[in-house]
């Protein structure tokens, strides 16, 4: 599917995803060096490759997001209960970040949420992240709880997840 941004999205959206072409892939086992490779150039923590393997083996909801030259812009991963939706990963390639795209990233995830009946997307998120929490709140999503020592974090200590949730 190509979403090229023109006219789906409103005047506050930066120039950059209006007027790339942006093309949504399943993600592929094929993809998964490039895929590792934006996932550790990102978090201190990354998934590994075998994560990425078994969320496709597992047949989640796993997209990539390509600029019209295949130039990788980013991608989630979304797994599907019967009634709502888990944003499992949601990544912006270092070079593609603050210009929009990680709102696009998740407008995709919930348009996909929807197609399946989710009537809401569940998340978790680093508090030492206030970008991506930004991001979160300005699309509507609430806080509804705090799992503790949900992340691994520094030396051997753990970071709490503030966790997150969208109604579709």
């Amino acid at each position: 599917m190509a979403d090229s941004g023109e006219g789906a999205r409103d005047a506050a959206w930066p120039a950059s995803v209006h007027e790339r072409a942006v093309v949504f892939s399943a993600m592929r086992k094929a993809d998964l060096p490039e895929v590792g490779a934006v996932e550790t150039a990102v978090y201190s923590h990354p998934w590994t490759l075998g994560n990425f393997q078994d969320s496709i083996s597992s047949d989640y909801q796993c997209w990539i997001a390509r600029d019209a030259g295949g130039g990788m812009i980013g991608y989630f991963l979304l797994m599907l209960a019967p009634d709502e939706a888990h944003l499992l990963n949601i990544t912006v390639a270092p070079a593609r970040q603050g210009k929009g795209f990680g709102r696009l990233l998740l407008d995709r995830a919930c348009l996909i949420a929807r197609h399946h009946a989710a009537s809401a997307i569940l998340l978790e998120v680093r508090p030492s992240n206030p970008h991506a929490l930004a991001v979160y709140r300005h699309v509507g999503y609430q806080q509804i709880g705090i799992r503790k020592g949900y992340y691994p974090a520094a030396g051997e200590r753990r970071e709490d997840a503030i966790v997150m949730r969208l109604a579709v």
